[in-house]
């Protein structure tokens, strides 16, 4: 990785050089990417790209911590933990397979355990206001489809016998939050999904991150929901 003011690069003589970079959070992000607030970019040159830097880590708002910006971590950290069998919250759990399709949609991870399954979920988070979590942090129809096809499998049986469970899991993407809600006044449609899903038993959990320069680690569990 390598620090430099966004939306450039800066070396070691103090020269800018002005390069575009990918934004892999399709989020607003207007709390975190503001004038004068440091990002880290990391080179990821490839033909099929458009530009040769991704952004990875913004400056918190205050200065004392960094944030995550990269969506495509959460699920990795998540992937490796249940490998492992290392998230307490899913113990007994074991990941049969990942990306596999669920109504119109395609969730994150399918877990099995005595002849149960287990859909499960993974959303990155990395909106916080006054020490609340929020997601999410523009208007996502996808996700509030996610949700409800949860809920839809939550309890059922399917035609083998099996019973399913499902769960959401918010990876929140800083350290500095207390607890993770849905952001209803950004997605109100989101909010109802979400509470429908608790209401029809779909686990909602949370986990926060540590985050340094160098690596993104996943932390303790944060309540959820």
């Amino acid at each position: 990785m390598r620090e430099s003011p966004a939306p450039g690069t800066r070396d070691r003589d103090g020269d800018a050089t002005i390069v575009d970079v990918h934004m892999a959070d399709p989020g607003r992000l207007k709390e975190l990417l503001l004038p004068d607030r440091r990002v880290w970019i990391r080179w990821a040159a490839s033909p099929t790209r458009k530009t040769d830097w991704s952004a990875v880590l913004v400056e918190a708002p205050d200065g004392r911590g960094l944030v995550s910006i990269d969506t495509t971590l959460p699920n990795r950290l998540i992937r490796r933990a249940l490998e492992s069998r290392a998230l307490e919250e899913l113990e007994g759990w074991e990941l049969e397979r990942a990306e596999f399709p669920l109504g119109r949609s395609r969730i994150d991870f399918l877990l099995a355990r005595d002849g149960r399954r287990l859909a499960l979920e993974v959303k990155s988070v990395t909106l916080v206001e006054d020490g609340v979590a929020l997601f999410p942090d523009a208007v996502t129809a996808r996700g509030a489809r996610h949700v409800r096809e949860l809920a839809e499998v939550a309890g059922s049986v399917d035609a083998e016998g099996r019973r399913w469970e499902a769960a959401i899991l918010f990876v929140l993407q800083r350290p500095d939050a207390r607890r993770i809600e849905a952001a209803r006044s950004i997605d109100p449609d989101f909010a109802d999904a979400l509470a429908e899903a608790k209401a029809a038993g779909v686990r909602v959990l949370g986990r926060r991150c540590r985050v340094t320069p160098s690596r993104l680690e996943l932390g303790g569990p944060v309540p959820a929901g």
